[in-house]
């Protein structure tokens, strides 16, 4: 793992002329304040890692970036600053497509150095129990599918083993490579109506 990632380089360089500036200014507000932070890619997204531990992470999209840190309910700076924010699964700070929709500096360096102080506390990051008939969404599939809005509808309106099929067939991978093209495949079959195991229900 590095300090500053060839990898991160290359994914903000392919991304929207509006996004680079975004990300280039997340990614060295969180180096600064948070100098042993570590660049990695995870579930397609740059991810800074701190102690072995995920700190935040940010990505990109073709109209909006995201940002967030992996214990934000335990964080009292972001809890206080993202109020009036529509939140977007892990990424706390919701749709950001201007630095200036970021918050302060200041509130920026108390959110990581919280995150971090946590981080250091042992604090993890706690999931709710998902019901007998839901399976909870992972983070990074729940944004994929948020970046595709018909897609999230088809998804949202469908019935609980509709969703369950798919989401346990994602989390089920043994690499991130085949979670990522699980999760490619996933987004195209549910954007046309399909089942997870479509190919074999009776027409």
């Amino acid at each position: 793992m590095e300090k500053y990632s060839s990898t991160i380089d290359t994914y903000i360089e392919k991304s929207q002329d509006f996004a680079r500036p975004i990300l280039n200014y997340l990614r060295e507000t969180v180096h600064e304040y948070c100098p042993d932070a570590e660049e990695t890619m995870k579930w397609s997204f740059p991810h800074f890692i701190y102690k072995g531990k995920n700190l935040c992470a940010m990505a990109s999209f073709k109209q909006h970036c995201t940002f967030g840190f992996w214990l934000e309910k335990e964080i009292k700076t972001i809890q206080e600053i993202t109020q009036d924010i529509e939140k977007s699964s892990m990424f706390s700070l919701g749709r950001i497509t201007r630095i200036e929709d970021l918050p302060s500096k200041p509130q920026l360096k108390k959110a990581i150095k919280e995150a971090m102080e946590l981080t250091d506390m042992g604090v993890t990051m706690k999931k709710a129990a998902p019901s007998k008939t839901e399976v909870e969404i992972p983070d990074y599939f729940q944004s994929a599918l948020e970046a595709q809005s018909k897609t999230l509808a088809i998804f949202e309106k469908a019935s609980p083993s509709f969703r369950k099929e798919y989401i346990t067939w994602i989390i089920d991978a043994k690499t991130e490579t085949t979670r990522n093209k699980r999760m490619e495949q996933a987004l195209e079959w549910i954007a046309e109506g399909k089942g997870r195991n479509w190919k074999y229900e009776r027409k």
